[in-house]
């Protein structure tokens, strides 16, 4: 009878103990990793990187580093601990793991395991004038946004008081280290091609998709291929702030802009002038009737384009300048302003390409991202909506309005250095 209750014993104190070993696993790694490893990629049937031996060598680098006293750090300063030992900081460009000084071995452990693949080396530095460009342009971000003679919406707002649905610009690569912020009308269409590629989100024939220009333009802009800062609070509730301010601070940060009036030239073209259907009933039907003295514009853009009934360039400036535009809805992506896409006073970003010199800032950029020997930024083969263009498309806008549509876009114009037009705003 003794035998058998110390047995009883023995089995309740070591299930116990086991329950115990299960919580602090859990509580000290296996928290850390549900939010920090869960693949982020759209398709869940996507392969990701076994962790493997990488798990076990993560656990002693921890224990050796934690003291041997009862834990007293929150749950999201680990996650803070967690990315920083094994994330890198996403400005300048780190050296390859495996040619590290021996000497330094505990470091060289750390930096092998930082989540981004395919790293290339490069043995030659990037060349100055490139290096002092970036430096220029982020340098005079900074000093705009500390500058109070220029004020626009959202400028003095803090990261936390931007709402979950105004981050869905910025698409997120885990597998690198990424963020990037997309500006429609500024080859947005190749730089998620690239984001696509180099997060495996879209396989071909069972293997992740390396041709850029091999996926389409619908595929491009599905939303579904893409992992967004708008989709985190969906996915991790409560933590998801932290967690995107952690990737901003680990993760490189990069955005494309180019001359805020040539940008809306373009996006005219493209969505007035080449009959898109849904932007004629969303928008062009709106305008006709407003600025065109058309009280009952076609039902069609096929009509309209038939009868020659669409919106002119001149009607377009005046739907943008229209307080009424706004209190009915945000601005459409592809003429809103850059600041309300990007957020560049509350994002520290640590790569600013101009489409204006789109071929240097590529290829710089995925030099920098080390990725330049798995995707190349494809050339276009369109004609691109040029600056000298300028002066005919707005010579049929008024003065006036040419002033107040500068206003409008004025923070974009020096947040990201674009020269003011004097020659159609001084006439």
């Amino acid at each position: 009878m003794g035998t058998s209750r110390m047995f009883r014993i023995f089995v309740v104190m070591g299930s116990a103990f086991m329950i115990l070993l299960i919580i602090l696993y859990w509580d000290d790694v296996g928290a850390s990793r549900l939010y920090l490893h869960t693949p982020f990629s759209p398709d869940p049937k996507i392969a990701h990187p076994a962790p493997g031996q990488q798990q076990q060598q993560q656990q002693k680098q921890q224990q050796k580093q934690l003291p041997q006293t009862p834990r007293t750090l929150s749950f999201l300063s680990d996650i803070d601990a967690f990315v920083n030992q094994f994330l890198e900081p996403g400005t300048g460009e780190p050296t390859d793991p495996m040619l590290a000084e021996t000497s330094n071995q505990s470091e060289k452990a750390v930096e092998r395991y930082v989540p981004r693949q395919e790293w290339k080396i490069h043995e030659t530095p990037v060349a100055p004038e490139l290096r002092q460009r970036q430096e220029d342009r982020k340098k005079l971000l900074e000093d705009v946004c500390a500058n109070d003679s220029l004020l626009f919406p959202g400028k003095k707002r803090s990261f936390d008081d931007i709402p979950n649905k105004e981050l869905d610009h910025l698409i997120v690569d885990d597998r690198h280290g990424i963020i990037y912020c997309y500006v429609p009308k500024v080859a947005c269409t190749n730089w998620k091609r690239i984001m696509i590629i180099l997060s495996e989100s879209l396989l071909h024939d069972g293997l992740p998709q390396r041709d850029p220009l091999s996926i389409s333009n619908n595929q491009a802009h599905d939303s579904n291929m893409h992992f967004t800062f708008n989709k985190f609070w969906k996915r991790y509730g409560k933590f998801s702030r932290h967690l995107m301010k952690v990737k901003l601070k680990k993760y490189t940060k990069f955005l494309f802009v180019r001359d805020p009036f040539v940008r809306l030239i373009s996006a005219y073209r493209d969505k007035f002038e080449l009959g898109n259907e849904n932007f004629y009933r969303t928008f062009a039907q709106v305008i006709l009737r407003r600025y065109a003295n058309q009280p009952t514009p076609p039902t069609s853009v096929d009509e309209a384009r038939a009868a020659g009934i669409y919106p002119s360039f001149s009607h377009f400036i005046q739907y943008l300048l229209d307080p009424q535009t706004e209190k009915d809805m945000p601005f459409n992506e592809h003429w809103r302003q850059v600041y309300h896409l990007c957020h560049p006073c509350q994002i520290q970003y640590d790569f600013v390409g101009h489409l204006e010199t789109a071929e240097e800032d590529a290829e710089h950029l995925l030099r920098q991202l080390r990725v330049d020997n798995v995707v190349e930024f494809p050339s276009s083969h369109r004609n691109l909506t040029a600056s000298s263009w300028e002066t005919d498309w707005f010579s049929t806008v008024p003065l006036e309005a040419r002033r107040e549509l500068y206003k409008l876009y004025e923070p974009d114009f020096r947040l990201f250095g674009f020269n003011r037009p004097d020659s159609i705003l001084n006439v």
